[in-house]
């Protein structure tokens, strides 16, 4: 994608052919999310933590769908338990993103996830005068 934000770009400088890849870009990235929407549904992510035995099962949305505690971690005092849990669903956090991201670009070649999110993220703390 055309980088067309920025500290320095004056929007005089952007060009009709950039102006029309961007727009094509977008209206394949509203189609595929359109398409995608029951795929990316779909995705979840699994986290193991106190040697495997403890497994979240998290979807996308970070909505916990399942966590399984196997009986060596019931020996676990409470306070390690929790930290083993929260382990696991931090990695099944983690793990969810990451399948999401692969099914994106995927579908997308040439878009990059993480670049748009932190190109959004510094407009979003820029200051505007």
């Amino acid at each position: 994608m055309t980088r067309l934000f920025g500290p320095r770009r004056n929007p005089a400088d952007i060009s009709a052919e950039e102006l029309a890849r961007d727009a094509e870009q977008a209206e394949r990235i509203l189609a595929w999310s359109e398409r995608a929407q029951a795929a990316l549904d779909e995705v979840t992510g699994t986290g193991r933590a106190a040697g495997g035995q403890v497994t979240a099962t998290v979807a996308a949305d970070g909505k916990v769908l399942r966590v399984d505690i196997g009986e060596r971690a019931m020996r676990l005092g409470s306070l390690q338990l929790a930290e083993e849990i929260l382990a696991a669903l931090r990695l099944a956090g983690l793990d969810a993103a990451r399948r999401t991201e692969e099914l994106v670009r995927e579908s997308l070649p040439g878009f990059d996830p993480a670049g748009a999110l932190a190109e959004f993220e510094r407009l979003a703390a820029a200051t505007w005068r």
